[in-house]
């Protein structure tokens, strides 16, 4: 059983506690067995159990509640969860919230009426749809466009590697619609799957399968009412959006690290090397210790991020930046380890040690890569040095 001493940490309230036994006992009732040979099967079937069983009203805010917020610790614990058990279990828990994420901290209140009951309840699928085949990283680069015709807004241009592409029944969609140059002239909108003029050009096919395609967008028309926020807001919408999210993404590295810690624990107390057990091999018990290491001092960067985030008040872009980089670049570490101490098993197709190293590797790139997080980091650095912070 993974390591839940964390919980007593000061990060966290009774109720972070009870929500994690909870989703740790719902994570064994229903992910023990879960059939991945369908894809966009599974993640319909997961996102209508987890919504079903009420673990997504974490995802967005209550719609009917004035003091309903986003509580970041209470999604990096659920992602942990989940990823530890079940890697497309975490990626259609997350999706619902990425999705709907601009909704809940920027919608107006007919937006959230019209879709978070329903992303909620897990009735409606929801996706975020940012990256351009010109523009991933580089997010003021991007070039779909969105020109102003009378009462509605045409969307024009592509985008990429969209999660939940081809099964959301919501997208939320960044364009360019103004003038202004660069990330002045970003705006986000809210396109409903079955309008028309959206269309799957390519789904898109990666090493831990998951429902992702590039979308087209083709004199696309949506209705004014439609954008979130004010022209031009759509940059400070996403990178917003992200600050809360990416906490969560470090939160589900974490978990697949345990797991794999786990994984090597049960290894090497039964396994035997040399006519002795495998935990007594000095080398062995470095590599313990180096995963040990790495996924306490994840742990502690991503509680904190979630835990500031969630304090309010100012943004907390480099926190966040270290949380995520730190935690999936050291999971991969980590799970490397483990497929190396399972020999020739941690490379057998269908092993939980191969398929955690299939999942992890996506998530140094999604979301911010692992480089544009040192960017941040150093950037904020620099500036709160120079204003004496």
């Amino acid at each position: 059983m993974a390591d839940r001493s964390f919980l007593d940490w000061p990060f966290f309230e009774e109720r972070h506690r009870a929500l994690a036994a909870t989703m740790e006992n719902w994570a064994k009732d229903h992910l023990g067995d879960l059939d991945h040979s369908d894809v966009d099967g599974a993640c319909r079937s997961l996102v209508s159990m987890l919504g079903r069983d009420k673990c997504l009203l974490h995802t967005a805010i209550d719609p009917g509640d004035p003091a309903s917020a986003l509580d970041v610790r209470s999604l990096c614990i659920i992602r942990e969860t989940l990823a530890r058990h079940d890697g497309l279990a975490d990626f259609a828990f997350a999706m619902q919230g990425l999705g709907t994420g601009a909704i809940s901290l920027f919608g107006t209140d007919a937006q959230k009426r019209a879709w978070l009951p329903r992303t909620r309840a897990g009735q409606a699928i929801s996706a975020f749809a940012l990256s351009e085949p010109k523009s991933g990283s580089d997010v003021a680069n991007l070039e779909l466009s969105a020109v102003r015709d009378g009462n509605d807004y045409v969307l024009n241009g592509e985008k990429t590697w969209i999660s939940n592409g081809g099964i959301a029944d919501i997208y939320t969609v960044f364009a360019r619609s103004t003038e202004a140059p660069g990330a002045r002239g970003i705006s986000a909108f809210l396109v409903p799957a079955a309008t028309p003029g959206l269309g799957i050009a390519e789904r898109l096919h990666v090493i831990a399968p998951h429902p992702l395609a590039r979308l087209s967008f083709k004199d696309c028309r949506i209705p004014a009412s439609a954008m979130i926020g004010k022209p031009g807001d759509g940059f400070r919408i996403a990178m917003s959006v992200l600050d809360v999210f990416r906490s969560t993404v470090a939160a589900a590295a974490l978990g697949f690290a345990r797991r794999a810690l786990d994984e090597i624990l049960k290894r090497v107390r039964h396994r035997e090397l040399f006519g002795a057990p495998m935990a007594e091999l000095q080398m062995v018990q470095g590599h313990i210790a180096d995963m040990a290491l790495d996924v306490d001092a994840a742990a502690l960067l991503v509680y904190r991020a979630a835990w500031l985030t969630d304090r309010g008040g100012k943004r907390v872009s480099r926190e966040v930046a270290m949380a995520k980089l730190y935690a999936t670049d050291h999971a991969q570490e980590v799970i490397d380890k483990a497929v190396q101490i399972h020999g020739g098993d941690g490379v057998r197709t269908g092993h939980v040690v191969e398929r955690l190293y299939r999942e992890i590797r996506a998530l140094r790139i999604y979301e911010g890569a692992s480089d544009v997080q040192k960017v941040i980091i150093a950037r904020q650095t620099l500036a709160n040095q120079a204003d004496g912070g």
